[in-house]
Parts: C-alpha cells; sequence; structure tokens
C-alpha cells in the first residue's frame, strides 16, 4: 500500500479536527524539523523509531543495458528504524 503526503494530511485533520491547510502545515514542519534535526545526530520519537542520516561510500556501478561502468557518488540517506512497538505492531 502506498501512502501520500494528502492521505496523511487526510488523516491527521481527520483526527484532529483541524482544516486541511492546517494539516498540511503541520506535516510539513514534522517533516522539515526530521531533515534539519537528523543532520547533527539521531532524532528518536517514542513509540515510533528513530531518524539518523547515514553515508553511503563511493562505489562503482553498471548500467545492465549497455554494460557502461560509472562511479556513484557518495551519498547522505535519510535511515528509519522502527521501535519495537512498532515492528510488534506489524509482525
Amino acid at each position: 500500500m502506498s501512502v501520500n503526503k494528502s492521505i496523511i494530511v487526510k488523516n491527521i485533520t481527520k483526527k484532529s479536527l483541524m482544516p486541511s491547510s492546517d494539516g498540511a502545515k503541520v506535516l510539513e514542519a514534522f517533516i522539515l524539523l526530521i531533515k534539519n534535526k537528523a543532520k547533527s545526530g539521531t532524532i528518536k520519537v517514542s513509540n515510533f523509531g528513530s531518524f539518523s542520516f547515514k553515508e553511503t561510500p563511493k562505489r562503482f556501478g553498471r548500467n545492465p543495458k549497455t554494460k557502461d561502468s560509472y562511479i556513484i557518488p557518495k551519498l547522505n540517506k535519510l535511515n528509519f528504524k522502527p521501535s519495537k512497538k512498532i515492528k510488534e505492531k506489524i509482525n
């Protein structure tokens, strides 16, 4: 199942009885907070999980169609690790 921002905003506004424009602002503020704070360290959200940036090293890649090799530069990726309670609900 795919979930996008509009579905999350609908759920926020339905549960909190606020206008959808305010729900969108809440979601954007949360995402911005996670992006900014995770750069300096790990962000832990109780009973949900933790967010952190993980640096992937520079590596070689290959186009399977043309067999051309190229270098994939190092990247910073936002990593999410779910809490034990979330893992228990999923499994």
